[in-house]
């Protein structure tokens, strides 16, 4: 038998609160036999679930999406978001899960969990639809707005780490850096850097390094792993959830037309349905908070059901894969490489 897996769930955080998190919750628990779930909020909107593999953990504040960080991190000690990050330090849970607001998330876990030695800052990192089929990890996605070499060089060993932990048939996951162009000579000059330093980590054996890519591989998957910083990487999220809404939105649309339209939709319906379940981003929500002395997964607010059980299933994922311990064998293993914070433990 595997062993239990223990996810702490904000209950109370994203757009829709219980009357998401908690049908989303019960489909998980059904689907994995091998999980209990420690649901956290207050009581009397949780009073109605119940199940043998969950128990209710009270929290009376709930960090509102438009909470500034500070309120969230020095006046809601009693938050939803705050009390299941908790539990995944007091090691009573192996992943905490939340759809609430972004920054607050990042700052409470980093403040109770602290980052790992040989990491400056933590990163958000996701999955987006490609063309072969699967999937391309891209980070970071916001938390980092300006970022130095030695930083992309951490976002990538990180990133290398998921993916080993999410597909097991992904071991020596293939790195790319985002840029304008594939040539050596073209970007700025902390991508010229970045691109020095992952050289050296790929000739040291830490990392799989493709070199160049450009914005259009990250669908095409040309590369396992696409590093960039905060700035590009959130934009490029956005822009790619667009995209895909408005694709399956205008197929949807334009099969409702016609007689014709209708007939051809029904003869190309498997194919079309296969299509749009795969650009549904939906399927791919759950971002990984990387960096950090524990498992932290983050939900899109707007979440539905679908979307966070979504979420649920790759938090659970990483911590039976023991993400944590492979993130951290990995940074050990490129301190070298990755500047004074891989040189001394952490405060």
């Amino acid at each position: 038998m595997s062993p239990m897996i223990t996810l702490a769930v904000d209950c109370m955080g994203g757009d829709h609160g219980p009357r998401v998190t908690l049908a989303a919750c019960r489909q998980f628990l059904d689907n994995h036999p091998q999980a209990q779930l420690l649901l956290v909020g207050r009581p009397d909107d949780l009073g109605g679930f119940a199940h043998a593999r969950a128990r209710i953990v009270p929290a009376t504040e709930v960090v509102a999406m438009d909470d500034p960080v500070e309120v969230a991190l020095r006046r809601k000690k009693d938050s939803s978001m705050r009390v299941a990050i908790q539990q995944v330090k007091d090691g009573t849970a192996q992943v905490a899960v939340s759809a609430g607001n972004t920054g607050a998330l990042m700052a409470i876990a980093r403040y109770l969990l602290k980052t790992l030695d040989g990491i400056d800052r933590p990163a958000i990192a996701t999955q987006m639809p490609n063309a072969q089929g699967g999937a391309t990890t891209v980070l970071d996605l916001g938390a980092n707005v300006d970022c130095t070499a030695e930083h992309l060089l951490q976002f990538a060993v990180m990133g290398a780490a998921l993916v080993t932990a999410l597909n097991e048939s992904t071991q020596e996951p293939a790195v790319g850096l985002l840029n304008i162009g594939e040539e050596v000579i073209k970007g700025n000059e902390v991508i010229k850097r970045t691109g020095e330093l992952l050289r050296s980590a790929s000739q040291s054996g830490d990392l799989n390094f493709y070199g160049n890519v450009e914005g259009n591989d990250i669908f095409k998957g040309t590369v396992d792993i696409v590093v960039c910083d905060g700035f590009v990487g959130n934009v490029a999220l956005k822009a790619s959830e667009g995209v895909a809404s408005m694709i399956v939105g205008g197929l949807k649309q334009e099969f409702k037309r016609n007689i014709f339209t209708k007939l051809a939709a029904v003869v190309a319906y498997p194919v079309l349905s296969a299509l749009m379940k795969r650009m549904d981003h939906r399927r791919y929500n759950g971002a990984a908070l990387l960096g950090l002395r524990g498992l932290v997964f983050k939900s899109h607010g707007s979440a539905d059901i679908l979307a966070f059980e979504q979420a649920l299933n790759r938090a659970y994922d990483a911590a039976r894969n023991n993400l944590l311990e492979r993130v951290r064998s990995r940074v050990a293993h490129a301190a070298p490489l990755l500047g004074p914070a891989a040189a001394q433990p952490a405060p």
